[in-house]
């Protein structure tokens, strides 16, 4: 770094203003060699998980609840921080509603009707909570588990790649209520800022569950940034078709996936964590950090549409576990990426600790210059993986390794220990999911 310092004219002043020179030359020197140590996974020069998330949801003690919510909320309606509501069957948000929620407000989803919040299409939610002081979503049972209650839904009028451009979120709802898609890009379902969903996820009839929060045709306009999802018993975030920013989600044990991509979703995702355990979250298929997908069933989808693109910088994957390599031989870790055929995935500067093996292409997917464009890993730090990229069903993996080794992707293969890797990622109350690069020891990729 080169600083120009100007002449000053010498006088009584000058040891004061070269004394303020000096300390503005250590800040900036100081915010430089921060910037480099974070510049791979989850960043901020402080902990942007402090204050809001809570990673022991089942010791808190949330009161008790002195407000029904059930039924339709068909008008304006804001719910208060000065209460505690119980949510009740399937609450619908409809007629273009809106529902807003006080910072602090705490929501109890019902164990017996299985509490489920849908926001129908046209209506929106704004539930913008503060650092110290974000709204909850939570279950209330005393002994709390993953799929206590149902989850939060939001229906939105974006583009999906379905026929017709229309879908329809049928899950134990009402089919009249739970249509999504449409032509408005910019579509906005409200705000969803500091916000924390634990032990959400219900099963429903056959295998399927609810997701943590469910974001279907969700438009551009629409604020989602700072959601912890905690303990869900499906995915902790599905995201169906839409075009959408995605900034500091939290994803933390859930049982499904972190992170489902599908439905022709145009998604920016940026600083994000996705944190998995060896013996809470599913080893079955489709339980994975990130799903990118086009589609569900091929049949029902127009390839004339746009099919997913995701664009995921600064994102952290890790497996928890204290024994990495043990808990891989015993076949509980399995991918952290899975990349479908026709979607496409862009993801830079972000680290996956801990998997067997870092990222899976679908076996559908040709290994060619045209499919390699659609899937591109940059910047990457690849640590304490059984392998790092390969397609499904093929145990040789030479032909990507040569690929995305090559130096001019700049990624990074290493097998240190996650305390070595991360700042301080067991501490029990404010865990810290940074990089600490001082203390890495890492080989770079195929020269």
């Amino acid at each position: 770094m080169h600083l120009r310092i100007p002449k000053f004219i010498i006088n009584r002043n000058t040891p004061l203003i070269m004394k303020k020179i000096t300390q503005l030359i250590c800040v900036l020197l100081t915010v430089a060699s921060m910037n480099a140590q974070q510049e791979k996974g989850i960043m901020g020069y402080t902990n942007w998980l402090n204050n809001w998330t809570e990673f022991k949801p089942n010791k808190v003690d949330y009161g008790e609840a002195n407000q029904i919510l059930a039924g339709n909320i068909s008008v304006n309606t804001k719910l208060l921080k000065r209460n505690i509501y119980v949510l009740q069957g399937n609450v619908y948000v409809t007629n273009n509603a809106v529902l807003t929620i006080e910072p602090g407000t705490v929501i109890i989803g019902d164990f017996e009707t299985k509490g489920t919040l849908v926001v129908t299409k046209g209506a929106q939610l704004v539930a913008d909570g503060l650092e110290t002081d974000p709204i909850v979503f939570t279950s209330n049972r005393s002994m709390k588990k993953a799929g206590d209650w149902g989850g939060i839904v939001i229906l939105g009028d974006a583009p999906i790649n379905k026929f017709g451009n229309v879908g329809s979120y049928n899950l134990d709802l009402d089919p009249s209520m739970t249509t999504y898609g449409g032509d408005n890009v910019a579509s906005n379902s409200g705000i969803l800022r500091f916000v924390r969903i634990e032990f959400a996820g219900k099963k429903v009839k056959g295998a399927d569950t609810f997701n943590g929060l469910t974001l279907a045709g969700v438009g551009s306009k629409t604020v989602l940034e700072n959601i912890m999802v905690s303990y869900a018993g499906g995915d902790s975030f599905g995201i169906l078709g839409g075009d959408l920013n995605a900034t500091k989600f939290v994803s933390y044990k859930s049982v499904n996936d972190d992170f489902k991509f599908s439905q022709g979703v145009q998604c920016r995702f940026f600083n994000s964590l996705a944190v998995r355990s060896s013996y809470f979250s599913s080893t079955k298929d489709g339980s994975r950090c990130m799903e990118v997908k086009s589609y569900e069933k091929k049949s029902e989808t127009d390839f004339t549409k746009k099919q997913t693109l995701v664009v995921a910088s600064n994102i952290t994957m890790v497996n928890d576990s204290e024994n990495i390599k043990a808990d891989i031989q015993a076949g509980l870790v399995k991918e952290a990426v899975y990349v479908a055929e026709n979607a496409s995935l862009e993801m830079k500067r972000s680290v996956i600790s801990g998997f067997n093996p870092a990222v899976l292409l679908d076996s559908k997917t040709e290994i060619n210059d045209a499919n390699l464009k659609k899937i591109k890993f940059e910047e990457m730090y690849f640590n304490l993986c059984n392998g790092n990229i390969f397609t499904e069903y093929n145990s040789n993996n030479e032909d990507l390794e040569s690929w995305y080794g090559n130096s001019v992707f700049f990624n990074v293969m290493s097998q240190s220990d996650n305390k070595e890797t991360f700042i301080d990622i067991f501490n029990p109350k404010k865990p810290d999911f940074r990089l600490q690069l001082g203390k890495i020891t890492a080989s770079s990729g195929n020269r």
